[in-house]
């Protein structure tokens, strides 16, 4: 039986201590892989029991094989989730006699001291956080670091997918290099469309060298499935509302007595409907990235403690924080991915008996299409594949830094020998570290490199704090009343001209600005009694896949999700298919012209990247200006079908990647430790689909002439 291969005291304790009777399938499968040593990914829903299914198996290894010191890092992408998952794993070790603990931005010096002195078995953190103790003068690194066995890495698709994964990676492999052996590796995630590719991709250099399982029991889970099975189970509703205030009188309306998640999908969003859903007379909370720590920690257990309640979150909440027993979950438009979707619908229905659910309000015509092709995805059990951002030559800039703080000095030769052959971190990455030493980032004395005067002033400040986050924050100021900090707002609230008093909404609240300290890049306020505005500014790149954008095209043409649609989103739908009939067509796709034949548009219903990459590519065809988005790219003026098929005959033997203005590199952390045209080249492979770009030339096009409204 699996049970026998875990430690016989962890098995009373399961049965007796927890009163389970058994384990659950994916707990199981887990234990043999596990335990034998193996790299895994462990796959299930939200509440799963992943975190059990890890532990479990490694606490075992770590008494069976006397493992001391800190031997486990659980690593995870959410402080908040650290701090949720603490009490659990301390009560799992504690068992055995061993410990866990917490590490990050927000623990207490006297905390911190104590995990240093007292080096817990098994130590919760983040890779920023991790990083900056391998970077930390005050941290022995090598000795603290000197028992490690295992990594534990939770929601390890939220880091897959950004450079934040990159990050990881990277840290990973500093650190098996460090200790000298390399460290088991397990990765929990939810629903994802690759898992080998997933599990390949974290493994980093123990690919192809140590064995390696994906675990999950349910194959549905792992994979997607044939459009042609069943629709997933679960109470699903699309509704059309039309406005946001319409949505927060329907959220109050219904399911009254019981406990309510709604999602939305910006901060700014999240604080509008707050205010709207108090001023209905609900019992309302809010969760977002800009509200101070404290604030979120405050409403999440107001929030885990009460019943007839809303709480309002952007994806702080979408990963596995524990906010008590959901009855029922709320979408307000749609999330970006299948894969967010699946995280958000598995919030609910984890009592015996009860039924995952979702309400989606949709207050546009555009999101109500959305929201229905999504949903057409989700019916045909189709998942987005994660895959790592290409070219990450900025992280491996800021690597070659940080691997210089951690060692002081590195050989000129051999830093390259501290990623144990991790492709992007090998000898494609000496103009790089050139440029780094010719822009005074690096010194270079008798072969040694070390830090610079320039790294010195750019990334300094606060002993290189600013090194250890691989992602450029937008300038925000933090709003305080009396010494209490509420959390942080885009600071053209504070410059713009308004009449009268200055109000700010944050925290779902109202509030009037009394005093702006600009140099400290803070404001004071006080409680007003209503109105007030939010904003924040978004630094990433917009735009939908291709898979979504081809799925609305598919809603358009008639295609219906596999739930329920409301009267009102039925007839919506009726209006939108009839508005946009002209441009949609099941044989390929559509180039339409106006019959005041200035504005010819060729309706690929692509996605963003695909649609960058032909208006980069079909230049000569393409409108100067290159106007594009999701669904269409502006063609010249006086394009004939002549010129159209002179234009694309081999278009696809010439792709090219999208034109970057330099000012988005703003968003790209550590660009100015890179040349220009690398940076630039970096924006230009994240922003393009080449893929996308052949699929879309190889179909059929049409070509009319009608009035588009």
């Amino acid at each position: 039986m699996p049970l026998d291969s875990l430690d016989p005291v962890l098995v009373h304790h399961i049965v007796n201590s927890l009163g389970w009777s058994d384990l659950r399938p994916l707990q199981k499968a887990a234990i043999e892989p596990l335990t034998d040593g193996g790299d895994a990914l462990l796959l299930a829903p939200t509440a799963g029991g992943k975190t059990e299914a890890a532990i479990f198996p490694l606490l075992s290894r770590m008494t069976g094989q006397r493992w001391q010191g800190t031997s486990v890092l659980y690593l995870c992408p959410l402080k908040a989730l650290l701090n949720n998952l603490e009490p659990r794993l301390e009560r799992y070790a504690g068992w055995l006699g061993r410990r866990a603990a917490v590490w990050h931005g927000d623990v207490r010096g006297s905390a911190r001291r104590n995990v240093l002195t007292e080096r817990p078995d098994i130590l919760l953190t983040t890779p920023e956080s991790l990083e900056s103790m391998l970077v930390s003068v005050n941290v022995d690194h090598r000795t603290f670091f000197a028992g490690l066995q295992a990594v534990v890495v939770d929601e390890v698709h939220a880091f897959a997918g950004d450079d934040r994964g990159w990050h990881l990676l990277a840290v990973l492999e500093r650190l098996t290099n460090l200790v000298g052996r390399p460290l088991q590796r397990v990765g929990l995630s939810a629903t994802v469309g690759n898992p080998g590719q997933l599990l390949e991709w974290l493994q980093g250099s123990n690919a192809g060298r140590r064995s390696a399982a994906v675990v999950a029991p349910d194959l549905a889970a792992a994979s997607a499935l044939p459009a042609t099975a069943s629709p997933p189970p679960g109470d699903i509703e699309l509704d059309y509302v039309g406005t946001l205030a319409n949505a927060a009188t329907v959220i109050a309306s219904l399911h009254a007595g019981q406990k309510r998640l709604v999602f939305c999908e910006s901060r700014q969003t999240v604080e509008e409907l707050g205010q709207l859903l108090r001023e209905r007379g609900l019992t309302t909370f809010l969760s977002h990235a800009s509200l101070s720590a404290d604030e979120r920690r405050r409403s999440e257990q107001a929030f885990a403690d009460a019943r007839d309640c809303v709480i309002v979150s952007t994806s702080t909440l979408e990963l596995g924080i524990d906010v008590g027993d959901l009855d029922r979950v709320i979408q307000i438009n749609t999330p970006s991915t299948v894969a967010s979707f699946l995280q958000r619908l598995g919030r609910t229905g984890r009592r015996p008996g009860s039924t995952r659910n979702c309400l989606l309000l949709a207050v546009d015509s555009g999101s109500l299409v959305k929201a229905a092709a999504l949903l057409l995805l989700w019916g045909r059990h189709w998942v987005e594949p994660v895959a790592a951002p290409p070219e990450p030559r900025h992280i491996v800039a800021q690597q070659i830094l940080a691997l210089c703080l951690q060692q002081h000095r590195i050989g000129d030769q051999s830093w390259q020998q501290s990623w144990n052959g991790l492709a992007p971190f090998g000898p494609g990455a000496a103009p790089i570290v050139r440029y780094l030493v010719d822009n005074d980032y690096l010194d270079c004395d008798d072969g040694m490199l070390f830090i610079g005067p320039a790294a010195e002033l750019r990334f300094g400040r606060r002993n290189f704090m600013d090194m250890t986050a691989v992602f450029t924050g937008p300038p925000e100021f933090s709003v305080l009343t009396g010494r209490t900090e509420l959390g942080r707002i885009d600071p053209s609230l504070l410059t713009e001209e308004v009449k009268g008093e200055r109000r700010l909404l944050l925290g779902g609240r109202s509030w009037t600005v009394t005093f702006i300290d600009w140099r400290r890049r803070r404001c004071f306020v006080e409680p007003a009694d209503g109105g007030g505005r939010a904003r924040w500014m978004n630094l990433g790149l917009a735009g939908q896949s291709f898979e979504l954008t081809r799925a609305m095209r598919d809603v358009l043409l008639g295609a219906d999700p596999p739930v329920r649609l409301t009267r009102r989103a039925v007839d919506r739908l009726k209006v939108a298919r009839d508005e946009q009939s002209s441009v949609v067509h099941p044989g390929g796709n559509v180039i339409v012209r106006d019959r005041q034949g200035d504005d010819v548009r060729w309706w690929t219903w692509a996605g963003y990247r695909t649609n960058a990459t032909l208006a980069a590519t079909l230049g000569d065809i393409v409108d100067p200006a290159q106007r594009f988005d999701d669904r269409q790219v502006r063609l010249r003026e006086d394009l004939t079908p002549e010129m159209w098929r002179t234009g694309i005959a081999d278009a696809a033997d010439r792709i090219c990647l999208p034109e970057v203005n330099e000012k988005a590199l703003v968003g790209l952390k550590f660009s100015d430790a890179l040349p220009k045209r690398l940076a630039i080249a970096t924006l230009a492979a994240r922003l393009a689909s080449t893929e996308g770009a052949k699929s879309v030339l190889a179909e059929h096009h049409r070509y009319v002439v009608k009035h588009v409204s």
